[in-house]
């Protein structure tokens, strides 16, 4: 989100995937509060302007992928004109099927590691604002390091803490 709001990347998403998002997460999180999450929800659509994509349900039904409920992501990202899918979930974005959109799907792990190349102070420093802001409870930068190196963007983590430990 951080890498966003800075102007690093343009963040697009619709309902659907928000509702996704949503559910994945209390499936692996039952202790957490809907109400909260539907609170977070709504600061990402108010901290990213334009992000909410609509009028791409027609394109779901010319999309063919391995699990065809992924389809409104890739239609989505069409409306938007979105060079890349970011997901953990490459497997069911296969690259021969998003070619002819000129997309791509990208780890997170890659994603963020594009964005390092692409604006290392000011990714250092969506880190650290990251950090700053989680006061419940109070996290170091080095806490929020490792809770992204545990969610699996491991290559960033390094590279981040290799650019913190030459600033």
């Amino acid at each position: 989100m951080r890498i966003a709001i800075a102007g690093v990347v343009r963040a697009r998403w619709s309902e659907h995937i928000l509702d996704e998002m949503v559910t994945a997460i209390l499936s692996q999180r039952p202790d957490l509060d809907r109400a909260a999450l539907d609170r977070t929800r709504g600061r990402m659509c108010t901290a990213v302007p334009d992000c909410l994509i609509t009028g791409f349900e027609q394109l779901i039904p010319g999309i063919s992928l391995p699990d065809s409920g992924d389809a409104h992501v890739v239609a989505a990202a069409i409306r938007a004109g979105a060079q890349a899918i970011v997901t953990f979930n490459l497997r069911d974005f296969p690259d021969h099927d998003l070619e002819r959109w000129n997309m791509e799907a990208k780890h997170p792990d890659e994603f963020v590691m594009d964005s390092i190349d692409l604006a290392p102070g000011l990714i250092v420093q969506c880190v650290t604002e990251q950090a700053a802001a989680l006061t419940h409870p109070v996290q170091t930068t080095e806490d929020v390091l490792e809770t992204l190196r545990c969610g699996g963007l491991v290559r960033s983590v390094a590279a981040l803490r290799d650019l913190m430990r030459t600033t």
